[in-house]
């Protein structure tokens, strides 16, 4: 359970401290191609907690969950790929 909360500081911290930076933009990238992966991973249920989950009164908050992070994740894909795309790729000196 640490671990997913760690994985979220993490994003947070570069959409808001580091924001309109391009490390900032890299770890928002990363964490969203993270966070796109997660609910097909878990909706595949082949080996997983799917199957488990399907037969709980959970199921409802359980496919929600998945379907929100899916969506927030392929959103700020998005953004980040036009923020790292809209950067000056050289420094001015």
């Amino acid at each position: 359970m640490v671990v997913p909360i760690l994985v979220l500081a993490v994003w947070a911290y570069g959409a808001v401290a580091l924001a309109g930076r391009r490390s900032g933009y890299i770890i928002v990238l990363l964490g969203a191609i993270i966070g796109t992966g997660i609910p097909i991973l878990h909706m595949s249920g082949a080996g997983l907690v799917g199957g488990r989950i399907a037969n709980s009164h959970a199921a409802f908050f359980w496919v929600w969950q998945n379907f929100t992070l899916g969506v927030i994740s392929a959103f700020s894909l998005i953004l980040a790929v036009r923020g790292l795309w809209s950067l000056p790729w050289r420094r001015q000196r």
